[in-house]
């Protein structure tokens, strides 16, 4: 049985401020994993090293300039219970008066796998906002969350 992680996080910028870090390698990196390779256009790679140690890998699905990013997504580990690109991750932003609504849903996720990945965008959202508002979340290290 799959399931869908759901996060939703209001981030004082515009969503023209807020895009580039989903798609621009070097801007994700600035708040999810420590190397990135990104293909932003549908059927490109999607490929983040969270934490310095978790391989992250899928396809791009759906690019929407300033609305929406769409991307398979799974753990590039050998028999992982949850695969590379097995999974989908869909990050919806909506203005909100002179803020934007981050809404992020993750999809075809393990029941008993749903409450860890909430707890890991949660942890990545927080450090997006902070980036976006000029802040340092830090080194990526969801190990202490």
């Amino acid at each position: 049985m799959t399931t869908e992680a759901v996060k939703e996080v209001l981030i004082q910028a515009s969503p023209l401020t807020i895009f580039p870090y989903l798609v621009d390698e070097t801007k994700l990196v600035q708040w999810m994993g420590t190397e990135a390779k990104l293909d932003a256009r549908s059927g490109g790679i999607f490929s983040s090293l969270c934490g310095g140690v978790n391989p992250a890998a899928g396809r791009f699905v759906e690019v929407v300039p300033n609305e929406r990013v769409v991307f398979t997504f799974g753990w590039d580990l050998p028999g992982h219970p949850i695969p590379a690109g097995s999974s989908e991750v869909e990050i919806t932003l909506i203005q909100q008066g002179q803020g934007t609504m981050v809404r992020l849903v993750h999809r075809g996720l393990p029941d008993d796998a749903t409450s860890d990945h909430l707890r890991g965008w949660t942890y990545y959202l927080d450090r997006l906002t902070k980036v976006v508002a000029g802040q340092d979340p830090g080194p990526d290290r969801p190990d202490l969350m």
